[in-house]
């Protein structure tokens, strides 16, 4: 039964011929997932229970009680318990993952160490950890352990040699031209972007929308599906209209259902123009050598030389290289001068006009400009 952008469950199947695209499930997650066309979503984000344990309530030095998780959908009663319905939500969610789609979930130290093991358990391939470094953490109150400053991520593909997406030049455009690393300083969700209800806050553990923002835009293209089970108030549904990605939310609890509902119908997506990012080498149109000789980018005959001007080697006509009796192509040779394997042409080799030294991938960079012109 749909209600406004709501799909309920009755306990039955939802008997749907497509995804539920851009809509919230309200029921449990692996009955739902378990509806879902198999290999039909690109990403699943999970922020599952956290099963804190908590033994009583927490109180701050001058009295107040510590707003912490002692919701039901947190509490497990036992580690094996836990264990199972870690193991049954991420079989259903690898089912229905597209074969080059990635799994990211989250957690503390309280669970993410077991959900690591069943997620290598039901066969994904961890590809990083990522680890959320917290600008404005909660500190530790009783003052008898280190504050807790960060949550751990981890990024997951459906196998070893899956080839699933990774926006590499958008997420090193992000960080100033620097590579991503693995260690993320963001802030808390707190302030206006917190979700409220009566002025009481809607969620315990609400993620902020710049965690959600790296997420999508390092691991999907506008018009992915983007699947979470653990929806909660909605910040990856927000995000991902935001972003021009399609979102599938599920989560048991109506209070939740409603609030993300409200605030999902609040964001304008971004203009498409907008969310154009730079290509990672893979994605950009393939070029060969033999291109930039013909269009007059290189001449035949000219010096190309590797950044230590240690080795030489002269371009021909048809877009191959010869050096010493050897003639092969730019990566061929460029492994042959160095006793390797295998070698990258383009970053390794340069044009030598007697001046300076042009790097042939900076003129691929070019030629491909041109065929956008």
């Amino acid at each position: 039964m749909i209600q406004g952008g709501l799909l309920l469950l009755d306990g039955g199947p939802m008997r749907r011929n497509a995804l539920p695209l851009d809509m919230i499930i309200q029921g449990d997650c692996i009955a739902a997932m378990n509806e879902l066309p198999e290999n039909s979503v690109d990403l699943v984000f999970a922020d599952p229970p956290y099963n804190l344990q908590l033994g009583g309530d927490l109180f701050r030095p001058e009295g107040g009680r510590v707003d912490a998780v002692t919701d039901d959908w947190d509490k497990f009663d036992t580690f094996q318990t836990y264990d199972s319905f870690t193991a049954e939500w991420l079989k259903a969610a690898r089912r229905i993952l597209k074969d080059d789609g990635t799994l990211w979930v989250i957690g503390s130290y309280h669970n993410i160490f077991r959900v690591g093991a069943k997620l290598q358990d039901e066969g994904f391939w961890i590809l990083n950890d990522i680890i959320w470094r917290k600008a404005n953490p909660m500190p530790n109150f009783k003052g008898t352990r280190f504050t807790n400053a960060h949550e751990t991520l981890i990024w997951a593909s459906k196998s070893e040699n899956a080839r699933y997406r990774f926006n590499y030049k958008a997420m090193k455009a992000m960080n100033e031209e620097l590579q991503m690393r693995s260690d993320w300083v963001l802030p808390i969700c707190s302030g206006g972007e917190r979700v409220k209800v009566d002025g009481v806050k809607a969620h315990p553990t609400q993620k902020p929308e710049a965690l959600l923002y790296r997420i999508l835009l390092a691991s999907t293209e506008p018009g992915a599906v983007v699947l979470d089970p653990f929806f909660g108030t909605g910040t990856t549904g927000a995000v991902a209209k935001r972003l021009g990605r399609h979102y599938i939310g599920i989560d048991r609890e109506p209070r939740y259902c409603r609030v993300a509902q409200d605030r999902i119908d609040g964001v304008l997506p971004l203009d498409e123009s907008a969310m154009l990012t730079m290509q990672s080498k893979k994605a950009a149109p393939r070029v060969p050598f033999g291109a930039l000789v013909e269009n007059g980018l290189i001449q035949p005959g000219a010096t190309l030389t590797d950044l230590g001007r240690r080795y030489r080697a002269r371009v021909r006509a048809d877009g191959s290289v010869q050096m010493d009796g050897h003639e092969g192509s730019i990566h061929q040779i460029g492994a042959a001068a160095q006793g390797a394997p295998s070698c990258n042409g383009w970053t390794f080799w340069h044009v030598d006009d007697g001046k300076s030294l042009i790097c042939l991938d900076r003129l691929r960079d070019a030629y491909r400009s041109n065929l956008d012109a």
